[in-house]
């Protein structure tokens, strides 16, 4: 295989699953510091037995991490809470637009059925 080929263990949905040796090609690490990665709870497989698969998401997280530790000088357990806190955000931003989309919504409808001088 070359150096980016990819092997398409299994599928789920629309996301494709890489054993360890696919993902440490990928990132450019050794696959044993992505076992260690895993040890550290930083990522974690689709599937444990009886090779781990990861979502192939898991090379930008990888990505972040190796950015975190280099650029900004993090340690693994730093990391670690700092990817944690950026995907609370991200979930916190995703429920805001919901929210947000709801609240047009119901202001449109409302408006509508009372002649639309009223603010919510």
């Amino acid at each position: 295989m070359g150096k980016h080929e990819l092997t398409i263990y299994e599928q789920k949905g629309s996301r494709t699953l890489l054993n360890i040796h696919e993902v440490s090609r990928f990132v450019g690490l050794h696959p044993e510091m992505i076992h260690r990665f895993f040890m550290l709870g930083l990522i974690d497989p689709q599937v444990e037995t009886p090779d781990m698969l990861f979502e192939d998401s898991v090379v930008t997280r990888i990505d972040k991490i190796m950015r975190l530790k280099s650029d900004l000088g993090v340690n693994l357990a730093g990391c670690g809470l700092i990817l944690d806190l950026l995907d609370r955000i991200e979930a916190i931003e995703e429920r805001l637009v919901y929210y947000q989309l709801k609240h047009d919504e119901l202001a449109r409808h409302l408006g509508s059925r009372s002649g639309g001088d009223q603010d919510i």
